[in-house]
């Protein structure tokens, strides 16, 4: 019995230091030490240099020790990088939206409305628009798909008496010459930031321009007029701050569903942590089972109808796309 349980007990460590090891290795590889060469023999060697010494030195404890200091070291070292609102950006997020507040006057700066030939070219154009807050009447859920029904990319839409529209979508920030990498966005890699933008911008370029062409559904959601201002304010007040503080991405922590749900958090206690919000593609669907979406059809139903993707490609860059695409759409 004591063999046994020694045996998990080593067992389950082994497993512990094999991956704070390759967290730390991935830490480094992935970290702002400019030469790419420099930071693969530092992580090679740091994960060579542990393996060997628990399998060859035979004073473990010391061995665990000096692991532990190592491995703090390289935490307290991650832990300060910190992001910058100063790099060579990428066109499309070289911008920063923020707003300034009027008592119910919101006039948010930067409104993105890019004028696209192909998703890399491009026109930046930027305005800015003052929305008053006691008109605001609807919110709405984009769901964006481009790899199967799991992942999808979540946008929220504001209208203001069913004219004027704002979206917000939340991304990685990307410096030129920067591509997307799932694992990346774990280790401090891509900068947080939200785009304020037209509909004409943020929807279209994904149903018309990008290669190949994504999916989108927008559905119309079931939100109280106070709930609707406390969630956009919560969209102003961060804008506002990232402006002066940037804000690391986070593949899984800090992303553009699980900063909704934060948000929402601040003020209602009816929206829970779920696989639904971990696995982004299935969001709608939880919000539909919470009765956030129209609830008196299928949700496949509902689905099918929400799909704008035709309906975008019609309407193209017309001035009253925003509310030409919500014609018919089911609303609860």
């Amino acid at each position: 019995m004591g063999k046994t349980v020694r045996f998990f007990v080593i067992l389950c460590l082994s497993i512990i230091i094999a991956c704070m090891t390759l967290w730390a290795a991935l830490a480094i590889f992935y970290s702002n030490l400019a030469e790419e060469t420099l930071r693969t023999n530092i992580a090679i060697g740091f994960a060579v240099g542990t393996a060997a010494a628990f399998l060859f030195i035979k004073k473990r404890l010391q061995v665990l020790i000096g692991y532990l200091i190592v491995f703090c070291l390289i935490v307290a070292w991650w832990m300060n990088i910190k992001p910058s609102n100063d790099r060579d950006w990428q066109p499309d997020v070289a911008v920063l939206p923020y707003a300034t507040i009027q008592d119910n006057q919101i006039t948010i700066h930067n409104i993105r409305n890019l004028t696209y030939r192909t998703e890399t070219d491009f026109d930046s154009h930027y305005y800015d628009k003052t929305f008053d807050l006691k008109a605001l009447d609807s919110v709405d859920l984009i769901a964006v798909y481009w790899m199967g029904d799991a992942i999808a990319h979540i946008m929220m839409s504001f209208g203001f008496q069913e004219e004027d529209f704002v979206v917000f979508s939340i991304e990685t920030r990307k410096e030129k010459g920067e591509g997307y990498s799932t694992i990346k966005g774990f280790f401090k890699q891509y900068e947080l930031i939200y785009i304020a933008g037209d509909e004409r911008d943020l929807i279209r370029v994904r149903t018309d321009y990008r290669n190949p062409q994504e999916d989108v559904y927008l559905y119309r959601l079931n939100i109280n007029r106070e709930r609707a201002e406390k969630l956009f304010m919560a969209y102003i007040r961060q804008i506002n701050e990232m402006k002066k503080r940037p804000v690391w991405y986070n593949t899984l922590t800090t992303n553009c569903t699980t900063n909704i749900v934060m948000h929402i958090k601040t003020f209602s206690d009816r929206i829970h942590y779920s696989w639904k919000i971990l696995l982004s593609g299935y969001g709608p669907q939880y919000a539909y089972e919470r009765g956030t979406l129209d609830s008196n059809i299928p949700f496949a139903e509902l689905r099918q109808r929400s799909y704008i993707n035709p309906r975008a490609h019609v309407i193209g860059n017309d001035p009253e796309f925003s509310r030409k695409i919500r014609v018919g759409l089911p609303r609860p």
